[in-house]
């Protein structure tokens, strides 16, 4: 059942969480620093981006803008490159981030997905297979249907499903295709969700979202 209420507690143990996973496209400039800020340095739960961007574009604006919003260093995610705790990884523009079973990265040109490359539901599928229940999926603003298979085969796998709340974000098609894609676990604002994957991180047992009324 879809939750968006800030009383309700839910029992995951943190230290089964390993990787949290987002997408995010129009929007994202002002939807990614309101999720993210709230997060501590020392973070322990690396973060994987797709941010739909034009292929020629340069991501270090992008870089820059988080690293001077965040407590967690922000950097492009790199070919081979190990996934670490205490990171925000961005997808590059015109490849698509791919999660292998050995927890590194890897970049592919293959055909666009959804029109996209990146593509959110490529990280998301492909890191449903190699995480697991482990999984943290986040689904935020957009203008496309990208990332909804993503976030149903995360929660097929036993993963968690975050949403923004469609009524809270810019552009309402990507969640709402995400809740209309699969059952998913919340329902919520982006400082709702800023709260939720803080506690995940930090917390421990019987969580609680620890937002304001």
């Amino acid at each position: 059942m879809t939750n968006n209420s800030l009383t309700t507690s839910f029992k995951f143990q943190v230290s089964s969480f390993k990787l949290v996973v987002i997408g995010v496209s129009a929007g994202g400039m002002k939807a990614l620093p309101e999720v993210l800020s709230p997060l501590p340095s020392g973070f322990p739960i690396p973060i994987a981006v797709v941010q739909h961007i034009s292929p020629h574009s340069d991501n270090r604006y992008f870089v820059t803008h988080l690293n001077q919003r965040i407590k967690i260093h922000v950097k492009e995610a790199d070919e081979k490159e190990t996934i670490q705790t205490e990171h925000v990884y961005i997808a590059p523009p015109n490849y698509h981030l791919l999660i292998e079973n050995d927890r590194n990265f890897a970049l592919s040109v293959d055909e666009k997905v959804n029109y996209s490359r990146p593509s959110i539901d490529v990280l998301f599928e492909t890191a449903a297979e190699v995480y697991g229940t482990g999984l943290i999926g986040v689904i935020l603003t957009g203008a496309s249907s990208d990332g909804a298979n993503g976030l149903k085969r995360i929660k097929k796998n036993g993963g968690v499903a975050i949403v923004q709340d469609p009524d809270t974000a810019e552009a309402k098609i990507m969640p709402q295709s995400a809740i209309d894609a699969c059952e998913v676990d919340y329902m919520l604002s982006l400082e709702e969700i800023g709260s939720l994957l803080k506690n995940l991180g930090t917390g421990g047992g019987n969580l609680k979202l620890d937002v304001g009324s």
